[in-house]
């Protein structure tokens, strides 16, 4: 049964893909934006997404919850800069742009950036 299973696999076990999740987040909010590939890009926009939102309120308990994903530096970043530009937003923080096929191997290509 999938009860509870959220998420796609990414053809990785379990620490694994933490680790690239973890990565990918960490690079977007340093860069404000990463090239990779469309699947991966879909499978971190609903963490950084919530990221955001839990940074919009800045105390220590979600400091601490936003280090479960993001260095001491990149949580800092989103706390300090990165969220008080979307307070009156509401949600909609990425967007994901196509770019096509690799060349390589045919996989798809896509940049998930901010939406400013």
């Amino acid at each position: 049964m999938r009860n509870l299973n959220k998420g796609k696999q990414l053809s990785l076990k379990k620490g694994p893909r933490t680790a690239l999740l973890k990565t990918l987040v960490n690079s977007f909010f340093l860069h404000e934006k990463v090239k990779t590939t469309e699947t991966r890009a879909k499978t971190i926009k609903p963490i950084i997404e919530k990221m955001i939102t839990r940074a919009k309120t800045p105390s220590v308990a979600n400091r601490r919850i936003l280090s479960k994903y993001a260095t001491k530096i990149t949580t800092k970043k989103i706390v300090d800069q990165i969220a008080p530009i979307y307070k009156e937003r509401a949600g909609g923080y990425t967007r994901i742009i196509k770019l096509g096929q690799r060349d390589s191997d045919g996989a798809k290509i896509a940049i998930i950036e901010l939406v400013k």
